[in-house]
């Protein structure tokens, strides 16, 4: 351990550096020479007072992807703040994702709410996705408080639309889903339903349909960041990501009326210690710092500090050495999307980049890694980082050695602009015509996260999934693939649940989708999808056509999937990328 003395910052003290720990400041001396500008609140007596500033009814935008930039300690002082005193009360919440995760953040003040029986704390949110907080599913469910949905990177853009003072956001991600107004208008339940809090309207431009989508400006702003000086000047040096909290402080402090910042730090630095250039959001749009304790600071749910993931440490790349390869029918699934990316590589004859969804497409980098391919598919993840290794579970959203981090806004508008080559996604249920819905059953509304958005505008898409859900007993053995027991859940069912992205859209739009399971692979086409694949050992009529709700086309010239991908050995993929350059100085 180091010991030395606090010199850089406006407080002095002695502060010890442990591995991968944080900077702990044993002593405080607040400097209070910038007057006028953001006011540090070094107690939480100081912090409720702030706090029960906020009137009743207020709008309060909350920024996090999961853990990472979510206002934890700030979240739960508001909350502590209304048992004390009984305000503020009746909050409706936005966030650029969800401000939360298991047992933490949202989820832990929902799940007090419910224990207490203290409804009257909320009265509504407006979230992307719900699925790492079951408590503040139950309040949606149970019909506590209103519940709206829209995707990601749909949420970020309205909330810089918000920012400029304009009526909403157009957009053409979710025509024809559930989040148009011929359908559910992104409600999560009968009572926003009723209020309408957030309204969409679909409007034709140019002949081509939009969405409008609008939703009340926030009055209140709660993010986090890592370091504040003596002016508020904020910086995010130790994050894993910049996510959306400079839109979100942007759309409060918009007029007319200007709304109240609160920013949770990790320590507070001397005015003119924080490169302008590293400032993320100058201090003038800062109201209120607060110094949380450090665990309240952790870069994701499970990893409270990694100079990898944040960008100060971009470790060498080491490509593993032949290891077992244990066979399933996730693996299966993988290695198949994975010849799939690198044909695709091969064909364009240049590096590609993309996108990965949580569950099996998570795995998928790693994979790649493993076969020697990585540095010709560049990996981004809807948070920010680009390259390295995406983090799975509720660590997602960041990435280990990125080579790039960027805000979460403009991270979207690279994806829904098509600046993507390929994304590959989950899926739940899907039709005859190609429709997919990844997540929202009756009883489970885990929101879209970002996959309207994604789906939007990647050119090429595969969604990968297994062909059925529940238990079930698959073999891969001797190069093929064998259903002792199937899934009793049907997956590919006459018509989905919710739609979330709509196969009519894609033909129209020509993109090229592909549906991948661990024993069959179809195609979308004009007339719905197509059979085109079939796994080595499976039976078309008993184990797909029998299985599914509905006849899908199927190819005249029906393949079986190669032999390799169910073989415990490599894939060979760096054959696929042989003789293309690599992007860079040195070959």
């Amino acid at each position: 351990m180091e010991k030395g003395k606090c010199h850089a910052n406006g407080f002095h003290g002695l502060f010890s550096i442990k591995p991968r720990s944080k900077v702990r400041i044993t002593s405080y001396k607040a400097s209070r020479e910038y007057v006028g500008m953001a006011k540090f609140l070094l107690t939480e007596a100081e912090l409720t007072k702030a706090f029960r500033k906020i009137p009743d009814g207020s709008v309060v935008a909350i920024s996090g992807f999961n853990i990472s930039t979510a206002p934890e300690y700030l979240l739960l002082k508001l909350y502590d703040t209304f048992l004390k005193y009984g305000h503020p009360r009746h909050l409706f919440l936005e966030s650029d994702s969800l401000p939360g995760s298991p047992g933490r953040g949202i989820d832990k003040v929902c799940s007090q709410i419910e224990e207490n029986g203290h409804y009257q704390f909320l009265k509504g949110v407006l979230m992307p996705f719900l699925g790492w907080s079951p408590a503040l599913q139950k309040l949606v469910l149970d019909e506590r408080i209103e519940g709206y949905t829209i995707s990601i990177g749909t949420m970020a853009h309205l909330l810089r639309e918000i920012s400029a003072g304009r009526p909403g956001l157009i957009t053409r991600v979710g025509v024809g889903t559930f989040l148009d107004s011929k359908h559910d208008r992104g409600t999560l339940n009968q009572l926003a339903r009723k209020v309408g809090r957030v309204n969409v309207e679909n409007i034709v431009i140019h002949g081509k349909e939009y969405l409008l989508i609008s939703a009340p400006k926030p009055d209140v702003a709660l993010i986090r960041a890592t370091t504040a000086d003596e002016m508020g000047n904020i910086s995010m040096e130790k994050e894993g990501i910049y996510g959306t909290v400079f839109t979100i402080t942007q759309a409060a402090k918009a007029g007319p009326t200007c709304g109240i910042s609160f920013c949770q730090v990790e320590r507070v630095a001397r005015l003119g210690t924080i490169n302008p250039k590293a400032v993320h959001i100058p201090g003038p749009l800062i109201d209120y710092v607060a110094v949380s304790p450090s665990e309240y600071a952790w870069q994701t749910g499970s990893i409270e500090f990694d100079p990898r993931i944040s960008g100060g440490l971009i470790p060498p790349l080491v490509h593993k050495r032949h290891e077992k390869i244990d066979l399933d029918s996730r693996t299966v699934i993988e290695r198949r999307a994975a010849i799939e990316i690198a044909s695709m590589v091969r064909d364009k004859r240049r590096a590609i980049i993309a996108n990965f969804g949580v569950g099996i497409p998570s795995e998928i980098p790693s994979l790649l890694e493993s076969e020697k391919i990585s540095d010709f598919v560049y990996s981004t993840v809807e948070a920010g980082p680009w390259g390295g290794v995406p983090l799975t579970g509720n660590d997602f959203g960041v990435s280990v050695g990125p080579f790039a981090i960027i805000p979460l806004p403009d991270q979207f508008t690279l994806y829904e602009g098509g600046m993507i080559d390929i994304s590959v996604l989950g899926f739940m249920q899907v039709d005859s015509e190609g429709n997919v819905n990844p997540s929202i059953l009756p009883g489970r509304i885990p929101g879209p996260g970002g996959f309207p958005a994604i789906t939007s505008g990647s050119p090429s898409i595969i969604f990968t999934g297994q062909f059925t859900a529940g238990a079930s007993d698959i073999r891969i053995r001797d190069g093929t693939l064998s259903i002792v027991k199937d899934g009793s859940t049907t997956k590919f069912v006459k018509d989905v649940y919710k739609i979330l992205f709509r196969g009519e859209v894609g033909i129209s739009e020509k993109k090229e989708v592909t549906f991948i399971t661990e024993r069959a692979v179809f195609k979308l086409g004009n007339h719905g999808i197509r059979l085109t694949e079939v796994a080595p050992g499976v039976d078309i009529g008993r184990d797909i056509l029998d299985r599914m709700e509905f006849k899908p086309e199927i190819s005249a010239n029906t393949a079986t999937m190669e032999k390799s991908i169910f073989i415990p050995e490599k894939l060979g993929l760096s054959s696929y990328v042989s003789g293309i350059r690599k992007v860079g100085i040195y070959e």
